[in-house]
């Protein structure tokens, strides 16, 4: 008997239908074919267990099972499930007419119960695609999928239950979600505050415009003045992510098996804060089937790299073309597979290897030169991509010990709404452009225009501050966002002032300022 069970097969952030094809005949033989990997080669056993420990048996005859179509490879063990109803369907064991509605994915435990799987939000959009009614799938995963409208989401918690779904001798309610409401309670909810940082005023001010515009940050200091403390605070400043933002996101942490049980539609956008000693693939993606890395983890959030010289320097170098293109692409010999990367990255570093360059009170204890080798670290080309360098100095005593209350980050983030809503609407026909750091030269000339003084003032920094060329575009688009949080139309000389305060490592003689 020929019985069609569905599954999925996730590639990239999209999942492809697979039609699992069980055909019991006469012998006693077993094949698995459409290129299985060794996960799914591997799914006789889990299988055969599952049903002996559930009150079926594996059939004595001939079972052919064909994954289709067969030139895409299948992976992973999330096939255990649709196989196992395949084959009791096939081998008569049960009558299961409504199979060809569900799409079917699990991994089996030996004794029957169902292991969480990746992808299911991808899995269940494809499957409302394709009109199918349903989605079985194991229970941690349901709350992830029934993010779904239009779409019954069945959790199960094992082989039993489906099987007594299915002869329609167990009725499983459909989970339901309000999507929009639960999005909205969980918008505003913030375990962190900038109004816990004692001081830095100065930096608080810089990390504003960053939000504001969608600027990439380097925040460079002496150990413990507060550089991470201040990084983990940015998203809560940060506009609210969308509807479809959160999606997406969702999507890729998804795909990436980084969402917890039980676990819906992320309200929050990401921070993602990978240490120093990681790989290249790790930070961009990749590996033999394509996962996404931390740059498309951080996707409509935060990219944070703490210790930046510190990382390895093949690693920086790979992350330079997704922060321009906003995506990255992972070439295989057979496919393609492409990640979104529209992430802020913020960076942190101590000035020199001791960390005391330029410290109020501390000496330096480095070697002549140090700095410098230190500092070249960073190629000029990454550097070109970080628009704010802010020098962040330990807070003072008296600070630390005033009671007066901080400014929260609601009343900031009010502020950055504000101004990204005036981006927006000067963006609106530019497609790919949502902020003032995406700006293209073209979009620079038209928008960043400047008064005679204004040019004056920039030659003058140019010549005095021995900035380099790549700064004045920098300059000019964050002075756009200053302008932009003050509501002004055109940018004025002390936006400019401002914004030139930010390109410290630009300084040819910075390192030598001590």
């Amino acid at each position: 008997m020929l019985i069609k069970v569905f599954g999925s097969s996730v590639y990239g952030i999209q999942a492809t239908t697979i039609t699992i094809e069980v055909n019991a005949d006469r012998g006693s033989k077993f094949f698995l074919v459409g290129l299985p990997d060794n996960a799914v080669k591997e799914s006789r056993q889990r299988v055969e267990a599952a049903l002996k420990n559930n009150g079926y048996r594996w059939p004595g005859r001939r079972i052919t099972i064909n994954m289709a179509p067969a030139d895409i490879r299948k992976e992973g063990s999330a096939y255990d499930l649709p196989l196992a109803v395949g084959i009791l369907a096939a081998s008569e064991q049960v009558d299961l007419p409504e199979v060809h509605r569900y799409i079917i994915m699990g991994e089996l435990s030996l004794d029957g119960g169902l292991m969480p799987i990746k992808g299911a939000l991808p899995i269940a959009i494809q499957a409302r695609k394709e009109a199918f009614k349903g989605f079985i799938l194991p229970k941690e995963n349901a709350r992830e999928a029934a993010i779904v409208n239009n779409l019954d989401v069945i959790g199960v918690e094992n082989l039993r239950e489906v099987i007594d779904f299915l002869k329609g001798d167990l009725h499983i309610e459909p989970l339901r979600i309000d999507t929009r409401r639960e999005f909205a309670e969980h918008l505003e909810k913030m375990d962190i505050d900038f109004a816990d940082v004692k001081g830095q005023e100065n930096i608080k001010r810089a990390l504003e415009i960053a939000a504001a515009g969608g600027h990439n940050v380097l925040l460079i200091g002496p150990p413990g003045a507060g550089k991470t403390m201040l990084a983990k605070r940015m998203p809560t400043i940060l506009p609210p992510m969308t509807l479809h933002e959160a999606l997406e996101t969702t999507k890729i942490h998804s795909v990436a098996g980084k969402l917890g049980p039980n676990t819906g539609l992320m309200a929050q956008r990401p921070f993602r804060a990978p240490h120093h000693s990681i790989s290249d693939v790790a930070l961009v993606g990749g590996g033999s089937f394509p996962q996404p890395g931390e740059i498309s983890l951080a996707h409509n959030g935060i990219l944070f790299l703490d210790e930046l010289p510190e990382f390895k320097r093949t690693v920086l170098e790979v992350m330079r073309q997704p922060m321009e293109e906003r995506k990255v692409t992972i070439s295989r010999a057979r496919h393609a597979v492409e990640f979104p990367a529209g992430f802020m990255l913020i960076a942190s570093m101590n000035p020199c290897p001791c960390g005391y360059f330029n410290h109020p009170t501390k000496d330096c204890v480095c070697a002549p030169g140090m700095v410098d080798k230190y500092l070249n670290k960073i190629s000029g080309p990454l550097l070109d991509r970080i628009d704010l360098h802010v020098e962040v100095t330990p807070v003072s005593f008296d600070e630390l010990a005033h009671s007066r209350p901080a400014e929260k980050s609601a009343d900031i983030r009010a502020r950055v709404i504000k101004a990204r809503n005036i981006q927006t609407e000067r963006y609106k026909e530019h497609e790919g452009i949502y902020c003032n750091a995406q700006m293209n030269s073209k979009l620079l000339a038209k928008y960043c225009p400047i008064s005679e003084s204004g040019q004056k003032l920039m030659k003058l920094a140019m010549e005095r501050l021995t900035l380099s060329a790549r700064a004045y575009d920098r300059i000019l688009k964050v002075a756009r966002t200053i302008a932009d949080l003050e509501g002004s139309p055109n940018i004025e000389n002390h936006h400019l002032a401002e914004a030139i305060n930010y390109r410290s490592l630009d300084r040819e003689n910075w390192s030598h300022s001590k």
